[in-house]
Formats: C-alpha cells, sequence, structure tokens
C-alpha cells in the first residue's frame, strides 16, 4: 500500500485517528491505501465546530455564499488530475470517467447557486402583510455511496451552504479516499469548522443519524440503509432527504429503430458498469422488433471492453466491493435456473483477477423473477416482451422502486403521454440518465423521499418561516 497518507477534515485542521482501515481496489481485490477511522468523539469536535461556525454564516448574503462555493467548484476542477486516479483506484471506474466525475462535480456545485430564494408575500391587506421566509436549519449531515462518490457530495455540500448551514461529511467506506483527499484540498476556501469531511465505518453513519446537534441527514444509498436513516433520525426529529435505489423501466414502442436507438439505450444501462440508481434495469420492448431489440443490444455487450481503470480503450470496470459482485453472481445463478430464458451473452464472471461480471443480456424472462424484480446494480440486463401499451405501463410501475423511467418512440407526443404514466421522480423520452442539478432530482416510492437540486432542494435545507407583520 503506497498511496500516501489521508486525513479527516475537521474544523478546518487535518486530522487522523488511531484505528485505520484497508481500501481495496476492486479490480485487483487487493488494499492500496488505509483510510483514518474516525471517533465518536472526532464527530462531536466536527458537531461543536460546525455549529459555531454556522452563527457567523447564516448571516452571510446568497450571493456572499455563492462566490465561495464558486472558489470550491473551481478547485475541484482543477484538482481533477489529483483526485481522479484515487477515484479510479477505488471505485473502479475508467480514469476518463473518473475525470469526468470530478469535473462533473464542479459544474453541478456551480448549478445548485444558480437558483433564487426570496422570501414570498402570502397576503397584503388593510390588516398587515404575511411573508414566507426559509431560514438554514443549522447543521447537515451528507452520507454519500460507493458508486459516484464525488459527483453526489459536491452538490450535497453546496446545497447545504448555499442554504446558509454547515456541512458534515461522511463518504462510503468503500470509497473515502478521494473525499478525504478533496478535503485536504478545499480546506482553506472555507471558514474553519463550516465543512467537516471525515471518514468511518458503518457505526459512523448511525452516529451521525442519531447525533442531537445535527438538524438534517442528506443520504445515498440502499433502500435498507434509507429506512434505517428515517428510523434512526426520527429519535431527534431530523429532516431527512433520500435518493434511493431504482429499479428503472424503459419502454420501446413499436415505431423505434432498433439500430438506431440500442448504442443510448446500451448506454443507459450499463453506465458504470450498471452501478448507477437511475441506470436501465428493465428493458420492455414491443413485440414487433423484440427479437431485433435483443440482437442489436447482444452485439454491442459483446464488443464492451471491460477492464482495469488504467488500461488503454476501457470502457467498463469492475463491480466496486465483493458483496456487490456475489450479489450480482447470486442473481444470475438464479436467473440460469429459470426454464426458457436465454442469455444471449455474457451471464459469468470475467476469468481476471478483479470483481469483473461480463456484460450480459438476458431475454425471455419473467417478472417474479431475482433480476427483473430486484435492483442487481451490475452490468445485467433483463429485455421483457409486451404486446399492449397499457399492460405494459402497469408491469413498468408494478414495482416497489420509483426513481426513474423512459419511453423510445418516433413519436414525440405518444411519448410524453405514456412517460407522464410511469410512476417515477424523472422519466424522459429517447434519452435515460442525466439530469442538471438545476432542476429537482429524487424519486416515488421507496426510491427516495424528498428532492435534491432546483429550488426545491435548496429550500429543504431550510426551515419555512411564517412572517406576520401588522399594517404600517
Amino acid at each position: 500500500m503506497s498511496e500516501g497518507q489521508f486525513y479527516h477534515l475537521i474544523d478546518g485542521k487535518l486530522e487522523t485517528s488511531e484505528d485505520s482501515f484497508p481500501v481495496i481496489n476492486p479490480a485487483t481485490e487487493e488494499p492500496f491505501a488505509t483510510c483514518p477511522k474516525a471517533t465518536k468523539a472526532q464527530l462531536d469536535q466536527a458537531v461543536a465546530a460546525a455549529r459555531r461556525a454556522q452563527k457567523q454564516w447564516r448571516k452571510t448574503s446568497f450571493a456572499e455564499r455563492r462566490e465561495v462555493i464558486e472558489r470550491f467548484a473551481a478547485k475541484l476542477q482543477e484538482s481533477a488530475d489529483i483526485l481522479a486516479p484515487i477515484l479510479t483506484r477505488e471505485q473502479g471506474k475508467p480514469l476518463a470517467e473518473a475525470r469526468v466525475e470530478i469535473m462533473r462535480s464542479g459544474v453541478s456545485a456551480r448549478e445548485i447557486c444558480s437558483v433564487e430564494i426570496k422570501p414570498e408575500l402570502m397576503k397584503e391587506d388593510a390588516k398587515g402583510r404575511i411573508e414566507l421566509h426559509y431560514r438554514p436549519l443549522g447543521v447537515i449531515g451528507g452520507i454519500t455511496p460507493w458508486n459516484v462518490p464525488i459527483v453526489l457530495a459536491a452538490p450535497k455540500l453546496a446545497s447545504a451552504l448555499y442554504a446558509g448551514n454547515a456541512f458534515i461529511l461522511k463518504p462510503s467506506p468503500y470509497t473515502p479516499l478521494t473525499t478525504l483527499k478533496m478535503g485536504e484540498l478545499i480546506k482553506d476556501i472555507f471558514p474553519p469548522g463550516l465543512v467537516s469531511i471525515i471518514a468511518g465505518g458503518d457505526e459512523f453513519g448511525q452516529w451521525m443519524t442519531e447525533h442531537p446537534g445535527i438538524d438534517k441527514i442528506s443520504f445515498t444509498g440502499s433502500v435498507p440503509t434509507g429506512k434505517k436513516v428515517v428510523e434512526s433520525g426520527a429519535r431527534s426529529m431530523k429532516r431527512i432527504t433520500l435518493e434511493l435505489g431504482g429499479n428503472d423501466a424503459a419502454i420501446v414502442l413499436s415505431d423505434a429503430d432498433p439500430k438506431e436507438i440500442a448504442p443510448r439505450v446500451f448506454a443507459a444501462a450499463f453506465a458504470l458498469s450498471g452501478q448507477v440508481c437511475m441506470a436501465i434495469k428493465r428493458l420492455y420492448v414491443h413485440e414487433s422488433i423484440y427479437e431485433d431489440m435483443v440482437g442489436e443490444m447482444t452485439k454491442i455487450a459483446e464488443k464492451a471492453k471491460f477492464g482495469e481503470g488504467f488500461e488503454e480503450g476501457v470502457q467498463y470496470g469492475p463491480i466496486q466491493n465483493k458483496m456487490q459482485y456475489d450479489k450480482v453472481l447470486g442473481i444470475l445463478e438464479d436467473t440460469k435456473n429459470l426454464p426458457d430464458v436465454r442469455i444471449t451473452t455474457g451471464g459469468h464472471a470475467l476469468n481476471r483477477k478483479g470483481y469483473f461480471v461480463a456484460p450480459t443480456i438476458v431475454a425471455d424472462i419473467k417478472e417474479g423473477t431475482r433480476l427483473v424484480d430486484e435492483e442487481p446494480f451490475g452490468p445485467v440486463l433483463p429485455i421483457l416482451s409486451f404486446k399492449d401499451v397499457d399492460d405494459v405501463v402497469e408491469r413498468a410501475n408494478n414495482s416497489r422502486f420509483g426513481l426513474g423511467g423512459s419511453v423510445w418512440t418516433k413519436d414525440i407526443d405518444k411519448g410524453s403521454e405514456i412517460a407522464g404514466q410511469l410512476e417515477a421522480g424523472v422519466v424522459w423520452v429517447n434519452h435515460h440518465i442525466g439530469l442538471s442539478r438545476e432542476f429537482p432530482f429524487g424519486g416515488a416510492k421507496e426510491s427516495g423521499m424528498g428532492r435534491q437540486g432546483h429550488a426545491i432542494g435548496v429550500k429543504s435545507d431550510m426551515e419555512p418561516q411564517v412572517v406576520v407583520l401588522p399594517a404600517k
């Protein structure tokens, strides 16, 4: 392990901990660095510093906050050459994709600050005036997952600070290092204590959700963990925003051209080796073009280059961790035992070191199977046939998830009509994945609670306050 030393950022200072844990490179299955493991006392220290710093920060204007966040965004992007290789080693994604994530993170932070928050006039008459104001909550805790740690951390930080709060960030223990290095690079941009970045195990997340000095948790991760966050946070009536898993359905109508759309559909299904919450997880194709679509998707999968993130020309990396790798392989084994199901390509681990799974296309599968009903979060796509539009909409909606969905057709009006019937937080026509932080993002059903981005997201980091004024 030779990646160097990593530190928490607490109260404007870089700190280590007595305990530490190894960070695994998923392409080699070997540890390449150690990460400090924070104590509860260090969290208490960060919270105390955050509450102190926020008292002054809340007095600043939105313009002043925007200027500081702009410096944060610029520093992120200037540091892409430092951060991207660390991200590739700990997450597994190709180096070019890691660079895109760092650059996109700066853009997302700026997008958050483009929204305008003003007092709203609710009523004015001879008796007086009633206004709706939005006040900072205080201290917000952010908890991020292992798939895109920086692109999810940056807008959480920007939203919290833009709303006038202090922010404490905990990255996933699977991918903590890029986030810690980010803290080292930005530590002098913010007043001491306003931003803390602390790594720890799963218990650290629970300490955050239970801590009485943290007023809100913004969590991105799995549905089961999200439910635990709600349960734990309820003890202190914390505000909660959750962006959870998805099992996004894409519906391909009979007028679509499989050869034309297959590359875009494949990209939306296999982005980051399928480890994206809003990736296409279920593909419904009209029976008249079903075999053509299966064939086109299979051809693309067979040509896709999977490998270690620093390899020349690699498009897709490994599953990020062994637990997820074993889950994906388990779902594949269950799928192979289903009668009449076709695996047209893939269906197995790659014969190399690392948590690599071959890109897999599964045809002739039905609902009621693990692959269709669960979120595999790996490079495996089930393709299902349909005949009737009303029926396929009902099938697509028959899920506990509701993050995203899409419709693919040459008839934009028809596509819009069907997309509007999907029970999801975001729907696309002839596209899937990708949404600027200028717009609200979040899920329906068990895919989340609340929204991030847009004025809706920033206001969720604030407390509404009605101000009643007498007539002058």
